[in-house]
């Protein structure tokens, strides 16, 4: 799966990626993105931007995850999802 973040810029309605990845993993795509969008924002200041996460798996399917879908508060990422970030990413959701 790959995954991109991107950043809303809102100003001249585009949005930009701000770090992409690649995994292998037999992981939920949703369940990946939720984890690397909160990895992202964890301990960062978005200053009122609206990031998501886009996801494309090797099928050709992909998925958009927005920080709507952070918003429940019993939400934990998957310990084997997390093996599959990268160490910056897995650290921040520690």
């Amino acid at each position: 799966m790959r995954w991109e973040i991107l950043m809303h810029e809102r100003f001249s309605d585009v949005w930009i990626c701000k770090d992409l990845g690649r995994t292998t993993t037999r992981a939920d795509p949703a369940e990946l993105g939720r984890a690397v969008l909160a990895a992202y924002l964890a301990g960062r200041n978005s200053r009122g931007e609206t990031f998501r996460v886009l996801i494309r798996t090797d099928h050709g399917h992909h998925l958009v995850i927005t920080t709507d879908q952070l918003t429940d508060p019993r939400w934990e990422a998957d310990p084997a999802v997390c093996q599959a970030l990268p160490a910056y990413l897995r650290n921040a959701l520690a």
